[in-house]
């Protein structure tokens, strides 16, 4: 079994924090020895983490950490290497959380000789679309050649291999790996009473009995959230109720434009309870994902295996995921017009959302387990394992 240091984050919520803590949470479960490395200043009030040796959470200093981006503090590369030494893992993980240290990670684990793998989500639109999607792409610019020095550069898809590979980043470190759930625990809601979870009661008390559309996820420019509310207040489906789950910068703001939850429009918030988010995917009908840029939304997959009929633009790999009949996928370009045709197609026929539903799922089943991730993980850090005798010698 390998030992395996994992540099991320854990807060705040956001998609790279749900990929970091169930990879390891897996890896753990098949005899893999984890260290957490994240950002979470050692001493602070929330922190309990600390840089002993062996420690399996390890926390480094920041000055600012966001959703989007991280500035750790000057003295975090020198602890991050001194932690690298004590450890000695097999190899170093580094989910990329766009931190200026990400450019470092090569020079501080080669002359240790531990193999360096990135997991690189920076979202995208492959199109040049939209102005954020040329904002995202001037991310992958400044990051191809730092890329081009890790052992290997994990990618959800085989589109934004392609992006890198433009870019200059050679496909002998580029590996293929697409976000997976697990269908076990994300999956329909039971049909017997008495498997009826205390969380899926309650959303249901909440909800009422109107038909559940739903978006989950940050309410920030690149999700697009403004596209479907437009298009929401333009069709008002009679007995539907959108609901949207999650929290950020434009939430207030939209909010005061489109009403503050009243009626057929429900303003969740941010949901810390993983079971109670579960819940919420269980009774929807329509999960909708309206985003500008994306990477592999874990989002949508996990509306795909809780059963909904889902609604994706082909931004990032989304399009891919759903393409053949597992979803309704939109060009990026005109949501709200896609969203208004479409709506009071998915009102009138309940039919054809449980049928989209069925395939959804079905996909997840055959392309996107937590299980078949974590198999082509394993793989690839064995590779990198043994290789690692024979790059140390090239260097003596």
């Amino acid at each position: 079994m390998a030992h395996i240091a994992w540099l991320g984050k854990k807060t705040p919520f956001c998609g790279n924090v749900t990929y970091g803590l169930s990879t390891t949470e897996a890896l753990k479960k098949r005899g893999h020895q984890t260290s957490f490395i994240h950002f979470d200043n050692p001493g602070a009030p929330s922190s309990n983490t600390s840089l002993l040796a062996h420690d399996p959470d390890v926390s480094l200093p920041y000055l600012v950490k966001s959703q989007v981006y991280t500035i750790p503090s000057p003295r975090a590369q020198r602890e991050l290497r001194e932690s690298l030494e004590r450890l000695q893992p097999d190899v170093v993980h580094a989910s990329l959380t766009l931190s200026p240290l990400d450019f470092r990670l090569p020079e501080l684990c080669q002359p240790l000789g531990i193999p360096l793998v990135a997991t690189f989500h920076p979202p995208f639109d492959a199109g040049l679309r939209n102005l954020t999607a040329g904002t995202q792409q001037l991310s992958y610019q400044l990051y191809a050649p730092a890329l081009s020095r890790y052992d290997r550069v994990i990618v959800f898809s085989d589109l934004q291999a392609e992006v890198l590979n433009r870019l200059g980043v050679h496909e002998s470190r580029l590996a293929v790996i697409p976000n997976g759930v697990d269908p076990d625990r994300w999956s329909p809601a039971p049909s017997h009473p008495a498997s009826i979870s205390k969380e899926l009661r309650d959303v249901r008390s909440r909800l009422g009995d109107q038909r559940i559309f739903l978006y989950m996820g940050r309410i920030a420019t690149e999700k697009n959230v403004e596209a479907l509310l437009r298009a929401w207040r333009l069709v008002k489906p009679a007995g539907c109720r959108l609901v949207i789950v999650g929290d950020g910068p434009l939430r207030s703001t939209l909010q005061n434009v489109y009403g503050n939850g009243i009626g057929d429009l429900l303003w969740w918030g941010y949901e810390a309870n993983l079971h109670t988010r579960i819940a919420l995917l269980q009774c929807a009908e329509v999960f909708v994902l309206p985003s500008l840029v994306e990477g592999l939304s874990i989002a949508l997959l996990e509306a795909m295996a809780c059963q909904c009929a889902c609604i994706a633009t082909d931004a990032g790999a989304d399009g891919e995921v759903l393409a053949g009949g597992a979803g309704i996928v939109l060009s990026t370009q005109g949501v709200t017009t896609q969203l208004r045709t479409l709506l009071p197609v998915l009102r009138d026929q309940p039919l054809l959302t449980q049928e989209l539903g069925r395939r959804a799922r079905e996909r997840v089943m055959e392309r996107y387990r937590m299980v078949s991730n974590i198999d082509a993980l394993e793989a690839l850090y064995d590779t990198l394992i043994q290789q690692k005798p024979l790059a140390a010698e090239a260097r003596a």
